[in-house]
């Protein structure tokens, strides 16, 4: 889960949003580029993307248009003159893909996660077959006990797909784990960009100031859910806090 806001000094930045935005098949020099792309951002992060990453990325390219949201039920909507400050709604219960890590940086963690979870969308999977993509992708961030840092461990997870609900396929990669997720009330704020660990603190400190303390609320963990893939300049994200009765 990276973002092309690291990159605005690559030169070859416009060509790279062509082929992203590209359904066509690609050919070789093509593939290339994009493969050099995805690596250029993503050792922003400290993160390396193999080569064998390669199928996934076109994959997830070709279908970039083709998202699937996930359901959820509007609740209310905190605006102040006329901007939308914070919502209010209810994700019903569902079962979700799951990758647990715990590397050195929060944006290490979840970038790795995001590419074990493209390959099992893209027929890394006991289906054989593509899965489709649903939005947002979710990750979980648990607080130490100063309420400020991260925690290592961090869970990202991935939606199923409507019509794999009832009959989840399996990974291949065993840190994959098919979860079933209870319903979950959340108080969410848009933000662009990146989701490093500087930039979501500063989140979920926006978004304390316009609540306020409220018992009703997890101060412990928090969501943040990601809208674009990795090839989106300025990335659609929120911040999720979650209500303590759902």
């Amino acid at each position: 889960m990276i973002s092309l806001e690291d990159l605005e000094g690559l030169e070859e930045e416009e060509q790279d949003s062509n082929i992203t935005d590209n359904p066509e098949p690609m050919g070789e020099d093509d593939s290339d580029r994009l493969l050099s792309h995805w690596q250029a951002v993503a050792s922003t992060h400290q993160v390396s993307v193999p080569t064998e990453m390669m199928g996934p990325i076109q994959e997830m390219t070709r279908n970039n248009q083709q998202r699937e949201p996930v359901p959820f039920v509007a609740i209310s909507c905190q605006e102040k003159m006329g901007e939308v400050m914070y919502e209010e709604r209810v994700y019903p219960a569902g079962k979700w893909a799951c990758v647990t890590r715990g590397e050195e940086l929060y944006e290490q963690s979840i970038s790795m996660s995001f590419m074990k979870l493209m390959r099992f969308i893209c027929k890394e999977n006991s289906a054989g077959r593509h899965l489709g993509m649903t939005v947002p992708v979710v990750s979980t961030i648990h607080m130490m006990e100063d309420g400020k840092t991260f925690a290592k461990d961090v869970l990202t997870g991935f939606y199923l797909p409507a019509e794999f609900q009832n009959d989840p396929p399996q990974p291949s990669d065993s840190d994959i784990v098919i979860m079933h997720r209870d319903p979950v009330r959340v108080l969410s704020r848009t933000f662009f960009g990146t989701t490093t660990e500087e930039t979501v603190t500063r989140q979920i400190e926006l978004l304390w100031e316009m609540v306020g303390l409220s018992e009703d609320v997890m101060s412990d963990y928090y969501m943040v859910a990601v809208y674009e893939n990795p090839s989106v300049s300025r990335r659609r994200n929120e911040i999720w806090f979650i209500r303590r009765n759902p």
